[in-house]
């Protein structure tokens, strides 16, 4: 069954100081360097960081653009 999201819903992640799935306190959704998205937060009971990898890429806006002008044709060689 799945929980539905609210505003001040926060996802559970596994803390491995306490060896239990508690939910993130104070999480802060980020990038990854290979463009997924993760929330870091903090373990309510003994404060030691808690990191949870989500599903799906980040959004493609935030790749850079690739120019779509063509380059142009070099001349032939008469070697």
């Amino acid at each position: 069954m799945k929980r539905p999201r609210s505003k001040n819903f926060m996802p559970e992640g596994y803390c491995v100081k306490c060896k239990a799935k508690k939910e993130i306190v104070d999480g802060v959704e980020e990038t990854m360097k290979n463009g997924r998205k993760a929330i870091k937060g903090k373990c309510p009971t003994c404060g030691t960081v808690m990191f949870k990898i989500l599903g799906g890429k980040a959004a493609v806006a935030a790749a850079t653009p690739v120019p779509a002008t063509p380059e142009p044709a070099k001349p032939a060689s008469t070697t």
